[in-house]
């Protein structure tokens, strides 16, 4: 799915028609999480992931024959449609899951688990994006995208048929208040350098006859909190849109380059989450959080400075650095100022101006391109995330 946006963009796409690739799962969430949460509250996860997971992968298997079989122009909108819908069952899966994986770990065993998960996870991705990128060069169109869309169901189907095989106690599990910091997200679409974050949309389970949504809360010092946190999500996703564009259109990159670039992000992402720890106590989350968001401007940045592939695997390792450091440091931020016996409603809160932001910042980015230009626009999506960097070391 990491190649959706880029095929899109081969296609012909607009940077509007590649908006709604991001944008499109945010109006999902917006919409089904909160349904979604309270559904969840009484039934079982391990049967939830299941059934879940199993509808949101069945989009990968429609994907298979739209290269043999519709044109460029049709099988753009077909996948804005198909990722549309696998949104639906994803947000549900994307809550059960995080609430599942929370409630299957002993806090003994959490941080082995938890670490061994995302060592497996970043070899998993790197490998698989080496192996993309390699199997789409030598392969020829159709035939190549086709055999991508048939790894990434055969993919889905063997971790659908793991979720299976879980099991939870009939006893009532321990309940989690802090992030895990697992990199998996299943549900949860990437694209170019941004991941949605569903740490705390397990609360969204645990909240039986309260309401989710206070608005009174925002009157006070969280309010100001948030706004932060939407106003960086918004700057996040600016680029979003956009780079795909300029890395296919205007540096003309192959998928083998794209693929290598995607695999340096992983990798430095994996090595820089194993130090985490370290850093968490040489300084705190919210400088954790400050450096990596100021950093997060260099991968717009070096893109648009790009001639050749060199700065693009620059823009990833730094890109992959800066994602771990920032997204630890928002949500261990956000724990640290979300009081424990009210999580549920202002995890709830976050969850809305996170897709929010994603919103706005997916429609942002291509109207700044259509004004200025891809290359222009990538400049001043880095000048705003810088932006939104220096606003969370202030005031987040």
């Amino acid at each position: 799915m990491a190649f959706i946006a880029i095929y899109a963009a081969r296609l012909g796409a607009s940077s509007f028609q590649i908006s709604l690739l991001t944008a499109g799962p945010a109006v999902i969430n917006l919409f089904f999480s909160l349904p979604a949460g309270r559904w969840l509250e009484r039934r079982s996860l391990t049967r939830v992931s299941f059934w879940t997971a199993a509808l949101h992968r069945f989009g990968y298997l429609i994907l298979i024959p739209l290269p043999l079989v519709l044109s460029n122009t049709a099988q753009v909108w077909n996948i804005v449609l198909i990722t549309l819908l696998m949104s639906i069952p994803g947000t549900a899966l994307a809550i059960a899951f995080n609430a599942l994986l929370a409630d299957l770990i002993p806090p003994q065993e959490r941080a082995t688990v938890i670490g061994r998960r995302n060592a497996l996870t970043s070899l998993a991705m790197t490998v698989a994006a080496l192996i993309s990128g390699q199997l789409l060069d030598t392969l020829i169109y159709p035939i190549n995208y086709v055999a991508l869309f048939s790894l990434g169901t055969l993919g889905g189907v063997f971790s659908t048929y793991h979720l299976w095989h879980l099991k939870t106690s009939d006893l009532h599990p321990p309940r989690i208040h802090q992030p895990l910091g697992d990199l998996a997200r299943p549900g949860m679409l990437r694209f170019a350098d941004s991941f949605r974050l569903p740490p705390g949309l397990r609360f969204l389970t645990r909240s039986p006859n309260k309401p989710l949504f206070q608005w009174d809360m925002l009157k006070g010092s969280f309010g100001p909190f948030l706004a932060v946190y939407l106003f960086f999500y918004t700057c996040q996703y600016v680029p979003v849109p956009i780079s795909p564009l300029y890395m296919v259109n205007g540096l003309k990159y192959s998928d083998g380059i794209i693929s290598l670039g995607n695999s340096l992000f992983y990798v430095m992402m994996f090595i820089t989450s194993m130090r985490l720890s370290s850093l968490t106590r040489r300084f705190n989350h919210h400088k954790i959080m400050a450096i990596g968001s100021i950093l997060y401007c260099a991968y717009p940045f070096f893109i648009s400075l790009a001639w050749d592939a060199t700065l693009f695997w620059a823009a990833s390792i730094f890109g992959g650095i800066a994602w771990a450091l920032t997204s630890a440091g928002l949500i261990n931020r956000l724990m640290e100022v979300v009081p424990e016996d009210n999580r549920p409603a202002h995890m709830a809160m976050h969850n809305l101006a996170l897709n929010l932001g994603i919103l706005s910042g997916s429609f942002l980015g291509p109207v700044l391109a259509t004004i200025f230009g891809l290359k222009e626009a990538l400049l001043l999506a880095g000048v705003l995330r810088l932006l939104a960097g220096l606003s969370l070391r202030k005031w987040g």
